[in-house]
């Protein structure tokens, strides 16, 4: 048997017994070491879902996992019984006509661990026998601890962003929202090349994190409601902005701060927002959305292996699996917690 967290309704998560199922032919089973505590999991603690979707049945939780192989199902080749491993959340379906055009984040059939927008739901990786896709899982180099493999999904989703920005070399950055996404995203713009990165939250401790990413300035907005006002004269300053808040106020202040032509990539999720339009044109600003990510899971793997990027200043704190409900409490509370981990 193996422990799972499990999802039931709001602040209804339990630590339920299944059986250890066996690998079937191009699949590996996996015991996971260490889960990270995404802002998705903790909206389905807090609120039973977000936006349109909600928990319709029991669910394991979880997609930023890692940990080692422990059996291999036939016909698996290049990986071996032992290997450290990152697993990738996302299984595209490989035959629709996004997956076929490389927009595969799209896929109109993706399978993505610890997600209700589906009946039944995918079940998540905070499981301590997790049975995948060999292909999910990318192998680790020698002596990379679980800890920081854990920290592959969300720097995928933030490569994924920059990409959307475009170039960052040499350029004026905005990140609105120090949490773990925002805060990944500093450090991904300063790998890049970025001349100056300027962080907002409207609190000042996640700003700490921000600081320790390679943020030059950090904005706490409560504090100082009018600090960005100095960016929009003369048009704006900011070349690109990561909006990671999911906020309408945030979201109209970074296009007053953005220059004419730049580039907005949101990543915040906060439900319908209300848009600038008449500035967003006159401006002609690019707004672009950004959505998980594919190819770029193998890229944030390797860029925590060679050490391009250092997620490990944001956990804050990792608790057994057996405190699941303390470790998602704690989780949720900015105050104390930027990133939490369970430890299988």
């Amino acid at each position: 048997m193996t422990q799972a967290v499990v999802i039931h309704g709001p602040r209804d998560l339990r630590l339920e017994a299944r059986e250890e199922a066996a690998p079937g032919s191009g699949q590996v089973a996996i015991r996971i070491a260490r889960g990270g505590i995404c802002g998705s999991d903790l909206h389905y603690y807090q609120h039973g879902g977000f936006g349109a979707v909600r928990l319709r049945e029991p669910m394991v939780l979880g997609h930023e996992v890692a940990g080692h192989v422990a059996a291999l199902g036939p016909g698996v080749t290049g990986l071996a019984v032992g290997d450290a491993v990152a697993v990738n959340p996302s299984l595209p379906c490989g035959a629709c006509r996004h997956c076929l055009a490389g927009r595969a984040n799209h896929c109109l059939d993706m399978r993505f661990y610890g997600s209700a927008m589906r009946l039944p739901h995918v079940q998540g990786g905070f499981i301590g026998h997790l049975v995948c896709e060999a292909a999910r899982a990318v192998a680790l180099p020698p002596g990379m601890a679980p800890e920081l493999a854990a920290f592959a999904e969300p720097l995928a989703v933030v490569l994924h962003a920059a990409r959307q920005a475009g170039p960052l070399l040499g350029a004026r950055v905005l990140v609105m929202g120090a949490g773990p996404i925002g805060c990944l995203a500093i450090a991904a713009a300063r790998h890049a090349g970025a001349q100056e990165v300027v962080a907002t939250d409207l609190h000042a401790a996640p700003l700490l994190f921000a600081r320790r990413m390679g943020a030059d300035r950090t904005i706490a907005l409560h504090e100082d409601p009018e600090a960005l006002a100095p960016y929009g004269l003369e048009k704006g300053h900011f070349d690109v902005v990561f909006e990671a808040s999911g906020s309408g106020a945030a979201l109209a202040a970074a296009i007053q701060a953005a220059r004419p032509q730049a580039v907005v990539v949101q990543l915040g999720l906060g439900g319908d927002v209300p848009l600038a339009l008449s500035a967003l044109v006159a401006k002609e600003i690019t707004l672009r959305g950004t959505f998980r990510f594919h190819e770029e899971f193998a890229l944030a793997v390797e860029a925590l292996a060679r050490g391009w990027i250092d997620p490990l200043p944001l956990l804050s704190a990792t608790l057994p699996v057996g405190e699941a409900v303390e470790a998602f409490e704690l989780a949720g509370d900015r105050a104390r917690a930027m990133k939490v981990q369970l430890a299988f």
